[in-house]
């Protein structure tokens, strides 16, 4: 049938035009020659669909959908010994003679009037609509809209209520208080540092993304967009909680539920929301119970999803939240997505299946890593870089730093998280670490362990702050380990950690550089001047962190308390804390940016370091990237959603 919009609005009547006149008469005409052209054009074409219609549409008296599955098409269904079905449906009765062939033009013949009919009352119908005035059809058209818009409305009525799923069982979330008196006071003054951060942020950034605390201002990276998201809100919530600051969690929460909006035109990195906003509201969920947090969890991981509609099933690295649209950074080695980005997606996606029982979560992940287990890895490393279009490696470039690390620590984690059960994945890890070992690891002419990265073919003797993370992962998964190698992996933990106290120590401001090399006689010291920056980062905290836990050596305290001490005096501003250009220089000058990832990490690592071990477990609790504690799902003889038994 003709639709409205396709009809013209003037309100004209065509001609009736009696024999031997012209068909398109220059005066008294009712309708402009353009007007009348184009609806002739609508008619016959209307009239030739319908007659085409008529002899050739396929034999099918039942009218049945073309929404058959593949066995339906290539097999007939047998429903008995003289009856089979074609893959329209037809029903073909063999072996009966005249009687059914007399049957079959019946059905012919009923089937053609019906047809007939149906397209005489379809001309009918647009004859009327012809007929109407152009207020009329506006009417008609302002009414079918109203209509559409009622049953968006009814369709779009908030979230889906999420499945009950028995609530993993939650320990330690709250006090920790150590028994020592001076560990008590240094654990004070990490969450009185907490406090300056927060209330500068509420004060001067609520609502942006993070704070420019000499500026005093919102501030806001490409990683997030153009829109203002509170990021700082929801990756500091759980340091808040566990720090008791509940009054401050429930400002944060508070702003989560009446602000925090997805629905928007924001270009944002698919791993920076994964680990920030996913993890943080997914850990405040575990911590508080609250549903809110649960809920825009789950609204955000679905605008995530299309980042995996590509060739391979490997996300882009940016997705627009609105669109959908997803891309590469320009300069990724020929617009390949990055290891650490794509593997750092299993944690976060896991639970999100757990609580939804939506299987597409789990299955995405499991499909990054099936396909990365057929790749051929050189030397058994993994490259950074990898075409999610051809499914090709870009540059071997290869680095437990940035745009590698937390691969190797989602591995690990996804072992530790799934209870232990996870095998393929720690297996994984065990390759992975091995190669890294012979390949990557190197001791200095000073005798300091070091990890470098591999490029173009060699061993650049370099290492980043970043990478100083990994300590405490060797250390994380020492218990484990294969051929009893549990008290190497822990010494090869302690070693990092050493190294990388040293990268703070041979500093003038005893805060460590982004990056420091180990050649020409130089040793954990930083070359370039831009890579003399510190800018709050929370890696080797975290490793003093994870190798208290498993040594209680107090050095590790000490360190971290030289650590807390220098951010407190060199980073700290009335409006908040900043990063510092120049380590080396006793008179430094700020980049004017409070990180979020200062308050989701550095601080809750450092408040931690200061607490006693029944604070947030180990046993109980496995953290993300950024430090956002998930609770271990004890799943016992439960299996996933879309998982297989061999692979739990």
């Amino acid at each position: 049938m003709t639709t409205p919009a396709l009809l013209p609005l003037s309100g004209r009547r065509i001609p009736t035009l009696s024999p031997g006149t012209s068909s398109f008469p220059h005066h008294r005409a009712t309708l402009r020659l353009s007007e009348k052209f184009i609806l002739l054009l609508i008619l016959s074409a209307f009239i030739t669909l319908c007659f085409g219609a008529f002899f050739f549409l396929p034999d099918n008296s039942k009218h049945k959908r073309f929404d058959l599955g593949l066995e339906d098409v290539l097999i007939p269904h047998i429903d008995s010994p003289k009856e089979g079905k074609h893959a329209s449906g037809q029903v073909v009765i063999h072996g009966q003679g005249g009687h059914d062939e007399h049957r079959h033009r019946e059905e012919e013949e009923s089937l053609r009037d019906k047809i007939r009919a149906d397209h005489e009352r379809a001309l009918q119908e647009a004859k009327e609509k012809l007929r109407k005035s152009r207020e009329e059809l506006q009417a008609e058209i302002q009414t079918e809209k109203n209509k559409v818009m009622e049953d968006l409305k009814k369709k779009d009525t908030g979230p889906k209520p999420l499945p009950p799923v028995p609530m993993p069982k939650v320990v330690g979330v709250s006090d920790g208080e150590p028994p020592e008196p001076d560990v008590k006071e240094k654990r004070d003054k990490i969450r009185e540092m907490m406090k300056h951060a927060w209330d500068s942020y509420r004060q001067y950034g609520w609502g942006h993304n993070e704070l420019k605390p000499l500026a005093k201002k919102g501030h806001s990276t490409n990683i997030f967009g153009n829109s203002q998201l509170g990021a700082t809100i929801v990756d500091a919530l759980d340091t808040l909680y566990i720090m008791g600051l509940h009054e401050e969690f429930k400002d944060g929460q508070e702003w989560i539920e009446q602000n925090l909006d997805f629905s928007v035109n924001a270009e944002v990195s698919v791993f920076e929301v994964n680990i920030r906003f996913i993890g943080g509201l997914l850990a405040a969920y575990y911590l508080s119970g609250q549903e809110v947090f649960k809920l825009k969890a789950v609204q955000l991981a679905e605008k995530l999803l299309p980042a995996f509609n590509t060739p391979t099933g490997i996300p882009w690295a940016m997705v627009n939240l609105k669109s959908g649209v997803g891309r590469n950074w320009g300069w990724a080695s020929a617009g390949s997505s990055i290891l650490a980005e794509f593997g750092t997606l299993h944690m976060e996606f896991v639970h999100l299946t757990y609580l939804t029982g939506n299987p597409a979560y789990y299955q995405k992940v499991m499909h990054i890593r099936k396909l990365l287990a057929k790749m051929d890895r050189p030397n058994g490393l993994y490259p950074n870089y990898l075409n999610p279009r051809t499914g090709r490696w870009g540059q071997h470039h290869t680095s437990v730093g940035g745009l590698g690390d937390s691969f190797y620590e989602y591995l690990l984690k996804a072992w530790l998280m799934s209870d232990k059960t996870d095998t393929e994945a720690r297996k994984t890890y065990d390759d992975a670490i091995e190669a890294i070992e012979r390949h990557l690891i190197r001791k200095s002419n000073g005798g300091l362990t070091f990890i470098g990265e591999w490029k173009n073919g060699h061993l650049e003797r370099k290492m980043g702050h970043l990478a100083c993370f990994a300590g405490g992962m060797f250390a994380l998964g020492a218990d484990g380990s294969p051929d009893d190698k549990a008290g190497h992996y822990l010494q090869l933990g302690a070693e990092i950690a050493h190294t990388c106290h040293e990268s703070y120590d041979r500093t003038v401001l005893k805060l460590g550089p982004e990056a420091f090399k180990f050649d020409s006689g130089l040793e954990a010291v930083a070359v370039r001047q831009n890579e003399k920056y510190y800018i709050l980062r929370p890696e080797v905290i975290e490793t003093y962190w994870y190798m208290w836990r498993f040594t209680h050596d107090p050095k590790y305290r000490q360190w971290g308390w030289e650590a807390a001490q220098a951010i407190d005096k060199y980073c700290r501003v009335s409006g908040g804390f900043s990063g510092v250009k120049d380590v080396y220089s006793s008179n430094p000058t700020y980049d004017d940016v409070q990180q979020s990832f200062f308050l989701a990490e550095t601080l809750k690592y450092l408040y931690l370091l200061f607490s006693s071990d029944d604070l947030m477990p180990l046993e109980s609790w496995v953290f993300n990237t950024e430090a956002h504690p998930l609770p271990v799902l004890h799943l016992g003889n439960i299996t996933l959603p879309g998982s297989e038994p061999a692979q739990r």
